[in-house]
């Protein structure tokens, strides 16, 4: 008798595996041919996540699909950090206001412009402007700053990534000609979100943000952190309904990495290879997206950009902050090439790029 159960539940294992199989393969099916995709289809596919036979099925097919639209070609996005204030308390982020061991810094918009200056010289066709959410940068000394770049640089593009800010706001922006807005969700599930914010800041306004900038006629990045803390299939699976709702013309998607200085100081790490598998994800997702191969990957792994690439990545965003605030702008631990000459680090990255088998452009990499 018992010799006969032991079959049976071998045979009822069996049944369950092929089950499985099926109803991920019919997700990655739906996923591959650019179909509307169900929340039910999302935790398929990344239940098929350490499976690398589907790993490298959705890597191989990222690859075409990015391949298709862009190319070998990889975009470079001179990164300026110029503040490090910020007036939010996000418990994982180590510019956040109170953490009191940080090290204050604001750029000027002479030193801006020679960031603009330098890169433009070096090549760069975007730059973006990247900052907490400092309220000393009013938007008028915003409008002027952008106007400046805009006029002095008219063949780039300019990125903005400075928080939560009004309509009116993205509007000025917008029209004194800023190009792009990064706005990272960084997670879609509202308790995820109360776990990782403090109660002054909302899920539902960073959404309806996203969706003022796409209103205004911005190409928009959204994203969120692979591992951060309290991060479930389930959550996962939320993002990639919102990006799938969104629409995004960007998606930065980087893995966690702690900061000393915060809640999360002793949480490990986000997964690289997770990250991998939803760069893979997102690029037939959403076909054209920009998706940047991020500091954070190859601050994990010494060759976590160009892994990035072979999974369906296509930017890269080197630094031209001036070298004595780098290590300043520290959101994580850890951050690489916070001691680099903007041309060191350039010179550097393509040697990289070009050894993995793909072309460094300079372009501005429009959508």
């Amino acid at each position: 008798m018992l010799i006969e159960r032991r079959k049976e539940l071998r045979k009822q294992k069996r049944h369950g595996f092929r089950k499985a199989g099926i109803m991920i393969r019919k997700a990655v099916e739906k996923l591959i041919g650019n179909q509307p995709m169900s929340k039910e289809d999302f935790l398929e596919i990344l239940s098929g996540y350490g499976d690398r036979a589907w790993t490298e099925l959705l890597r191989e097919e990222a690859v075409k699909v990015r391949k298709r639209h862009y190319g070998l070609k990889v975009f470079t996005r001179g990164l300026i950090e110029f503040t490090n204030y910020c007036k939010n308390n996000c418990y994982y982020c180590g510019i956040r206001k109170g953490n009191s061991h940080a090290v204050r810094y604001r750029l000027t918009e002479e030193e801006i412009l020679g960031c603009c200056e330098e890169g433009h010289r070096l090549g760069f066709r975007t730059f973006v402007l990247q900052g907490g959410e400092d309220p000393f940068y009013t938007d008028e000394k915003m409008v002027g700053i952008i106007r400046k770049i805009k006029e002095t640089y008219p063949d780039c593009a300019l990125t903005l990534s400075l928080g939560e800010k009004s309509y009116e706001s993205y509007r000025l922006f917008r029209e004194a000609g800023a190009d792009r807005y990064l706005l990272r969700h960084e997670t879609a599930d509202e308790a995820h979100y109360r776990l990782l914010h403090p109660l002054s800041m909302s899920l539902a306004h960073r959404r309806q943000c996203l969706y003022d900038l796409k209103a205004l006629g911005y190409q928009t990045g959204a994203g969120m952190m692979t591992g951060s803390p309290g991060q479930t299939m389930e959550t996962l699976a939320e993002d990639l309904m919102f990006l799938q709702e969104l629409q995004p013309e960007m998606a930065g998607v980087g893995p966690f990495i702690p900061h000393h200085d915060t809640c999360f100081a002793g949480e490990p790490a986000g997964s690289v290879e997770l990250t991998l598998y939803l760069l893979s994800v997102i690029r037939l997702l959403l076909p054209r997206v920009l998706l940047p191969a991020t500091t954070a990957l190859g601050t994990l792994d010494p060759l976590g950009r160009e892994k990035g690439l072979a999974a369906g990545a296509n930017v890269v965003m080197p630094n031209l902050s001036p070298v004595r605030d780098r290590k300043k702008y520290e959101l994580y631990d850890n951050k690489i090439c916070t001691g680099e000459e903007s041309a060191q680090c350039l010179e550097c990255l393509e040697r990289r790029i070009e050894a993995a088998g793909y072309e460094m452009v300079s372009e501005r990499g429009d959508f």
